[in-house]
């Protein structure tokens, strides 16, 4: 995925020209996109193609570029983080030390009040997030006839990628938020925003899918695709549908080169909207918290537990303390449902308890070795997402050199394995936490489901099947007990150094 905003080291040079005043004869002003404004200059004659000239003349003047500066750090030494580092450093401008450097970024906007409240994408003007984020020195608005304005970040909110700013100006050209709840797959849409720096430019597709899941995680990770063409820079344009409503943020693109390829991704007005109205009235934007790791119930994991698959979210990890873990909700158990709504992959747990209230009590639903039932958690309040990425862990530290017994042994295994009991001098070695229990993997038949999911050698199986596994005859007996059983998979709970554990159907080999 890549975010469709682009960074350039170039300046943009806005003209002087009188702001943009577009009013009634009355002098009462009215949205841009305002119903029957542009409906009969829309609409299609029978059977003939429609032009969108009415409908972007209309919209235009309500979208802007935005501009910021920012101050990156760059190695002036060439060799930096190599063996000559050290060797050239000294030969380097400035020593080879860091300097600063200014650059800019580019994107797109869109005005929401005649006031100059205007929205936009948080990464188009945040510099990044985190230790070594780039520092935003300024934020400029260039309107359609490039009058430029300087503009006061009122509100940001990292997790929906959204941000509102405020240009000191009065009766500007002004669009509305509408409902993308109604939006349908093939519907048109219109984007409106500034590809590559090139301000005003508009483009048509349709609606290719809802509720689209990248695989990024989080609670905002469900957006309209479009094959509407998006590039770097349209980040924070608005997405019309036919009748001029904002229904969506075009905020990235899928493209393997950078450039577009008909995949793009918007922001849902429906998500859009609430976010945005309390970012505008200063309001501190808080989300509903489980405190637990998931993952998706996939056809191995589904088959393994003996239930439906994509109907469900299986619990990796629970939070001591937090929502779930008071609540009773286990690792291992799979969440169905949230508040009576079903957890599918269009509409995911972390969307759904996201959008909880926080400190209400909400029925979850889960399976638990094969039996449902219902537990009541009290919403928490989400973290930062800098404190929720420091929950997991990394690392993975290797075994003493394989050798050709543990690779036969792991060819003839059923789940393709080799494996040994986890002795305290292989979980130092492995670098594991003090109290780590499971069985070791010495090898990995290459051919194996095994191996295509992932698991290497050092990886510790803690548990087969929702049973703890102590020693390598306990895996064996459940691959025995799962064929007999008449499923092709068993489920693994497997740990690489001090990361967190995770969940893994691995086929059973057959014959």
């Amino acid at each position: 995925m890549r975010y469709a905003y682009a960074i350039t080291s170039a300046l943009l040079l806005g003209g002087t020209a009188a702001t943009l005043a577009l009013q009634t004869p009355g002098g009462a002003q009215t949205a841009q996109n305002e119903p029957g404004s542009i409906a009969a200059a829309s609409a299609p004659r029978p059977g003939a193609p429609m032009s969108f000239a009415d409908l972007a003349a209309r919209l235009q003047p309500a979208v802007v570029n935005i501009s910021t500066t920012q101050r990156v750090q760059v190695n002036s030494n060439p060799f930096a983080g190599t063996p000559f580092g050290d060797l050239f450093g000294g030969g380097a401008p400035n020593g080879g030390r860091p300097v600063t450097r200014e650059a800019q970024s580019l994107g797109s906007g869109f005005i929401i009040s005649p006031d100059g409240y205007i929205v936009t994408n948080n990464h188009v003007i945040s510099g990044g997030e985190g230790p070594g984020a780039a520092a935003v020195a300024s934020i400029k608005v260039i309107m359609p006839d490039r009058t430029e304005y300087d503009a006061k970040l009122v509100g940001r909110d990292p997790t929906s990628d959204l941000a509102v700013l405020k240009i000191n100006a009065t009766n500007l050209p002004f669009v509305k938020f509408g409902d993308s709840t109604k939006t349908r797959v093939g519907d048109w849409v219109v984007a409106i925003g500034n590809p590559f720096g090139l301000g005003g430019t508009v483009t048509a597709g349709i609606v290719s899918a809802l509720h689209r899941v990248t695989g990024q995680g989080g609670a905002y990770d469900r957006y309209i695709q479009t094959d509407a063409s998006i590039n770097q820079g349209n980040s924070g344009g608005p997405m019309f549908d036919i009748n001029g409503n904002v229904i969506g943020i075009n905020t990235m693109i899928f493209s393997p080169t950078g450039g577009n390829i008909g995949i793009g991704f918007a922001i849902p007005a429906e998500q859009a909207f609430p976010i945005v109205q309390k970012l505008k009235g200063g309001a501190k934007i808080a989300r509903g918290y489980l405190g637990v790791g998931i993952q998706p119930l996939d056809e191995g994991i589904a088959d393994s537990l003996g239930i439906e698959k994509n109907h469900g979210e299986l619990i990796a990890r629970v939070e001591p303390g937090q929502a779930a873990d008071k609540a009773g909700i286990k690792q291992g158990d799979v969440v169905v449902k949230v508040n009576g709504r079903e957890v599918t992959p269009d509409q995911t747990l972390s969307y759904l308890v996201a959008n909880q209230a926080v400190g209400s009590r909400v029925p979850i639903e889960v399976i638990r070795e094969g039996r449902r039932q219902t537990l009541t958690a009290i919403v928490g309040e989400r973290p930062s997402e800098e404190k929720l990425a420091s929950l997991g862990g990394g690392g993975e530290p290797g075994l003493d050199p394989e050798d050709e017994k543990s690779s036969q042994t792991a060819t003839r295994a059923s789940l393709g394995l080799a494996l040994q009991t986890l002795t305290p001098d292989i979980s130092r070695q492995l670098g594991l936490n003090a109290g780590v229990k499971g069985v070791v993997i010495g090898a990995v038949d290459p051919s194996s489901d095994a191996a295509a999911k992932g698991l290497q050698r050092g990886d510790v199986i803690l548990s087969v099947n929702y049973k703890l596994a102590s020693s390598p005859a306990d895996i064996a007996a459940a691959a025995t007990a799962a064929k007999s059983a008449g499923r092709s998979n068993v489920l693994l709970f497997v740990q690489r150094g001090q990361g967190p554990a995770r969940y893994l159907a691995i086929k059973l080999k057959q014959g």
